[in-house]
């Protein structure tokens, strides 16, 4: 709780500084701090990718050449959500001013190289017992370091943190770009980082790697943070904590705001309920699959509640925050499914998804509710680009007008 109140405290008073981003930073130039949060989830990364589609084309009524990269301060991603995340804000190979890879272009890719990434044929035949992963992974490893190249996470157009868990060490590593002064071992390939966090136990393989003296085993950082907003938001927290003497006060009356657009993959309603009257009875190997599921629910509600105490929803609050996710998502629509019928089914539900009116998560019943002022996803996504689009603008009129300019701060 402590941190939150530093969170409360330090953005209500100070500035932060020191953004690796393409976006004029938030020192000296604006008042908000925007970040992007893309969740994991398999093959279901198609839904943040629809979703990411329509903000994207939303931007682009007011800039033609509006890349998602140009508009956040940090994009944080696991597992498959990191892997949207390092493709959003790498560079392209082509052209390293500009990002790899639009929205539009991520959800062409998954529905491309799904199939071959989660090959059915490979998996046939595969079950609980079997030694070694459903997939092999040797597509994914491939087709990653083919299109991030030899980028690393320095090279990033903007902030990125993406949470990995090393079985070796036994606690997760958090690729951060935040970290790379502190711990330049964390500066390792980008396409080192989407496979480690993409390589979900029992799906994919562990990846072991070593960048010059250093070794990682990792795998995916769902084991830590299956949402990484809570992780993009602490990093942002301790950023401004350990570099608080360096801050410029613009004006300590007026608050920084702060913008987060958290993306899901889409929850499945618990296929089994247990009466603790009955459940006394389950065998170790019983509690296991039922325990798999409902930790990672256990843990998406907590992370939604300790945002509430940044994010509260009240009208005074200047902090911004979007959570746009599907929490009755068909329970025959899977994550490791790549076949044309399922991810013809992903597409849909995002598509349906910005038809929806915008959901707030309860955090004492843990039960979303509609909030009808909202309206829709797609008209709080375009409120939310015309948001970005100001604060960019802002930012650049900022720093045209001051003649001779202060130096950033990092």
């Amino acid at each position: 709780m402590a941190t939150f109140l530093l969170f409360a405290f330090v953005f209500a008073s100070q500035v932060i500084g020191g953004f690796n981003t393409k976006l004029p930073p938030p020192s000296s130039y604006g008042n908000t701090i925007t970040i992007l949060s893309i969740d994991g989830g398999g093959i279901k990364g198609i839904v943040p990718s629809v979703v990411l589609g329509h903000l994207e084309k939303a931007l682009k009524s007011n800039d033609e050449k509006a890349a998602l990269a140009d508009y956040f301060d940090v994009i944080a991603g696991t597992s498959t959500g990191g892997l949207i995340a390092t493709m959003l804000a790498a560079p392209s190979l082509s052209d390293p001013s500009r990002p790899a890879f639009t929205a539009k272009q991520i959800l062409q890719f998954y529905l491309d190289f799904g199939p071959s990434i989660f090959n059915q044929t490979e998996a046939s035949g595969w079950n609980q017992t079997t030694q070694g992963p459903q997939f092999n992974g040797r597509f994914l490893h491939a087709k990653a370091r083919e299109i991030l190249g030899e980028t690393r996470l320095s090279d990033a157009l903007t902030n990125l943190v993406i949470p990995t868990f090393d079985i070796q060490k036994v606690h997760p590593i958090i690729f951060s770009s935040f970290k790379l002064d502190d711990v330049p071992s964390l500066d390792v390939k980008l396409s080192d980082i989407s496979i480690g966090t993409s390589a979900a136990p029992s799906l994919l393989p562990p990846y072991y790697f070593k960048d010059g003296d250093n070794e990682f085993h990792l795998v995916d950082g769902g084991i830590a943070a299956g949402s990484p907003s809570l992780v993009a938001v602490s990093e942002v927290v301790q950023e401004l904590n350990e570099k608080i003497s360096h801050f410029i006060p613009v004006n300590p009356n007026k608050p920084i705001k702060v913008v987060l657009l958290s993306l899901g993959c889409g929850r499945v309603e618990p296929a089994l309920r247990l009466d603790a009257r009955d459940a006394r009875f389950l065998s170790f190997n019983q509690w296991v699959p039922v325990l798999a599921i409902d930790l990672a629910a256990a843990a998406a509600d907590i992370n939604e509640y300790h945002l509430a105490s940044v994010f509260p929803d009240l009208p005074s609050s200047d902090n911004y925050y979007l959570r746009v996710e599907e929490y009755n998502l068909d329970s025959t629509i899977g994550g490791a499914n790549s076949t044309q019928e399922n991810m013809d089914k992903l597409v849909k539900v995002g598509e349906d998804l910005l038809k929806q009116t915008v959901k707030i998560q309860n955090v004492t019943s843990f039960v979303p509710y509609q909030k009808p002022s909202e309206g829709t996803n797609a008209a709080a996504l375009k409120r939310l680009a015309k948001i970005l689009y100001n604060e960019k603008q802002y930012r650049l009129k900022m720093k045209s007008v001051e003649k001779g300019g202060r130096p950033f701060i990092g």
